[in-house]
């Protein structure tokens, strides 16, 4: 066996591990592995991520963005919108693993949307689009509706929490937030709080946390 088909054999072992932990399709398999590659390309260019190793994307990227589906019926929601997306975490790898799902990818540095519309357009995804605007503009202007927002300690939560406002178009909507396993909500965080949620990612303990409006 030669040194490249050794590489090659250790680098598939935490792919096919993800595949079959996560039960994709043979589309789904080959796109998230497209993802990837974009990514560490990008990456090669500009800032995106800290975390560039295969099995650290895997754990900390992916599978901690699809956590989410564990303990939430995706399937019985229409609409998502990813809050400081980044490099598109949790928003791609969900609509990825979720294709009915219309999702909003909200950035506001323009070389990371640049990646995430090449990301977009290479992964031939639709239904999933991006806008730069920042949340507060987002949350004035925008008349996309959104059953669900979700973000990875994107912002503060107390700033999150701005789509509950009264009269808002969002008032109804649930908010899930990715959050240390260290993370206490304070009195305002914990009226809208219904459920944390702790699980263990890589070598990791974390809580992704649920908020509505809806007593």
């Amino acid at each position: 066996m030669t040194g490249k088909s050794q590489i090659l054999s250790v680098a598939e072992i935490p792919w096919k591990q993800f595949a079959k932990k996560n039960n994709l399709t043979g589309k789904q398999f080959e796109q998230f592995q497209c993802y990837y590659s974009l990514l560490i390309k990008a990456n090669e260019l500009f800032n995106i991520t800290a975390i560039t190793d295969l099995e650290s994307v895997l754990a900390y990227h992916f599978e901690d963005s699809l956590i989410l589906g564990k303990k939430i019926d995706l399937t019985a929601i229409n609409s998502i919108a990813d809050v400081g997306t980044g490099g598109g975490f949790p928003g791609i790898p969900l609509k990825i693993m979720y294709p009915h799902l219309n999702v909003t990818l909200i950035e506001v540095t323009q070389k990371k949307v640049a990646f995430l519309n090449d990301v977009i357009e290479t992964l031939g995804l639709t239904g999933i689009k991006t806008c730069d605007l920042d949340w507060r503009t987002f949350l004035r202007k925008s008349t996309e509706p959104i059953d669900l927002f979700c973000a990875r300690a994107s912002l503060q939560p107390d700033e999150l929490l701005r789509i509950f406002a009264q009269g808002g178009r969002y008032e109804k909507s649930v908010f899930v937030y990715w959050a240390s396993h260290e993370w206490q909500p304070n009195a305002k965080q914990e009226y809208y709080l219904k459920k944390c949620y702790s699980y263990a990612v890589g070598d990791r303990q974390r809580n992704y946390c649920i908020f509505s409006a809806q007593r």
